[in-house]
């Protein structure tokens, strides 16, 4: 599963490398953004998202922009928010089964920057200690998580042209552990290849009948990312502590 993430990079750097160049491009994202150091889900984060203007004609071409949405997806039938508490991560195994996802996999595809995450390790016995782990990768790149978003309306806003009537949503698509990582966990999030973030965020690819086998193969979940691993302060258990500090590697005993 993934249930922290750090993000700390400046939305301009998460842009370029999302294929979103210009300032403008930003919606809800920018001056106001400060580093997440614990990321939780009902928190607030960045997502990448690429649809068509509304009220656009036919031809007219999807707009990528980056903006907040809420961590824990509410599908557009729910009769509260509430629900998204639970729904953060997405098993991609059973994506295209599941009420709650299927339609947005098809459709409302995203991606959600981090800087990295958090695994805890149980080791064996009686009375274990699980061990945080801060994952991510070498290089000082962001992570491109899959996901998926939704648009709920709240039935308690009169005027749905008030933005606050529509909450914006996002779940993380999570997978088996590849590499080295299945040792400290047997889940993590699926990690899109730098390639495929066009096809991914097209709300157009895959819209036919029989194309979510298409829209899998994007995400080649078997792939090793290769990512760095090292233990951390047991300080993140608590989604009250947030700071650089929490990615500090932990000192040897």
């Amino acid at each position: 599963m993934c249930g922290r993430y750090v993000l700390r990079t400046d939305p301009s750097q998460l842009a370029d490398q999302l294929g979103i160049g210009q300032p403008e491009m930003f919606e809800q994202v920018g001056q106001a953004f400060e580093p997440n150091y614990n990321v939780a889900p009902t928190d607030q984060v960045v997502a990448a998202i690429e649809r068509h203007p509304r009220d656009a004609g036919p031809g007219t071409e999807a707009v990528r922009k980056l903006r907040e949405v809420r961590w824990g997806l509410v599908p557009s039938w729910a009769k509260d928010r509430k629900i998204g508490q639970k729904m953060f991560n997405a098993r991609i195994e059973t994506i295209t089964e599941k009420a709650s996802f299927k339609r947005a996999f098809m459709k409302r595809r995203c991606i959600l920057p981090a800087d990295g995450y958090y695994e805890w390790y149980k080791p064996a016995g009686p009375k274990p200690v699980k061990q945080p782990f801060f994952i991510h990768d070498g290089s000082g790149d962001a992570l491109a998580f899959a996901g998926l978003y939704e648009l709920w309306r709240d039935p308690e806003i009169e005027d749905k042209e008030d933005p606050a009537a529509w909450l914006w949503s996002a779940t993380i698509l999570t997978t088996a552990s590849v590499g080295g990582l299945h040792h400290i966990h047997d889940r993590m999030p699926v990690i899109v290849p730098r390639a495929n973030f066009d096809a991914w965020l097209d709300p157009d690819y895959g819209s036919g009948d029989g194309e979510a086998d298409a829209l899998l193969g994007l995400l080649d979940p078997g792939r090793d990312p290769h990512l760095d691993t090292y233990p951390v302060s047991p300080a993140v258990n608590s989604v009250r502590n947030n700071g650089p500090e929490l990615v500090v590697p932990l000192a040897a005993e």
